[in-house]
């Protein structure tokens, strides 16, 4: 009685199993189809969209995934023909970065985002600018801008507690030359579900959406997340 009950577990194990890679098939190929459906522009609803709150957009790469070059520039480029002005391109260990001249070269008139007047991306550039950066970066601004925030508020001995506001946390990352905008969306291509480092200071009201590998990234599936970013309204509060 107990072989009995195990091979019927067992069974109802592998029809459980043989359900679940059913389904996960299906959606499989029901989302190739809809990015496929994007792409040529068969769905109407993909073809006009909104850049209005989409001002600066970022891109993580996982580190093993950032050696793939051919494939960063060809999404840059699908962005640039998207209508995408600002993007940021992150990796960790500043792969991308050390890379860039190769990737420039690739895309017609980008310009690095640092070459750039702060304040002109945000005013729908001619041209799509590529800000590169990596976790040192991040790292490095906010131990500068600490140490600046330290020197104006924090002397001549006075040991007082001082809560910083994030408007002055703001003032100081742009008087060290850290004042890149945040962004409003980051798309994260790779293995993890997670920001993998980008600076934290730089995303408290950024809408993150893991797309997975990078080796099969979509174009649909690019220009879907896009839409459904500029679809949603984003309340702040007061």
């Amino acid at each position: 009685m107990q072989q009995v009950g195990y091979l019927l577990v067992l069974l109802l194990w592998y029809i459980l199993h043989f359900i679940v890679s059913i389904w996960y098939l299906a959606l499989s190929t029901a989302q190739v189809l809809e990015s496929y459906l994007i792409s040529s522009g068969l769905l109407k609803r993909y073809k006009a969209i909104n850049f209005d709150t989409l001002k600066y957009l970022a891109i993580v790469v996982d580190n093993e995934e950032a050696h793939q070059i051919s494939k960063v520039t060809e999404l840059l480029q699908w962005l640039a023909s998207a209508g995408v002005k600002n993007v940021c391109l992150y990796d960790t260990e500043g792969l991308l970065k050390s890379s860039r001249k190769v990737i420039l070269e690739k895309l017609s008139a980008a310009r690095v985002h640092a070459e750039v007047i702060a304040d002109v991306p945000l005013r729908n550039p001619k041209h799509m600018t590529v800000e590169f950066a990596s976790y040192s970066d991040g790292k490095e601004a906010v131990a500068k801008a600490a140490n600046l925030l330290f020197a104006k508020y924090i002397s001549d001995g006075d040991q007082k507690d001082q809560i910083f506001t994030e408007s002055q946390l703001t003032e100081a990352l742009k008087a060290i030359g850290c004042g890149s905008p945040d962004p409003d969306l980051l798309l994260v291509y790779g293995p993890a579900r997670c920001h993998m480092g980008f600076s934290a200071c730089r995303i408290r009201y950024t809408e993150i959406v893991h797309m997975g590998p990078l080796k099969s990234m979509k174009h649909g599936s690019l220009i879907k997340a896009i839409r459904k970013f500029t679809m949603v309204r984003q309340n702040y509060g007061k």
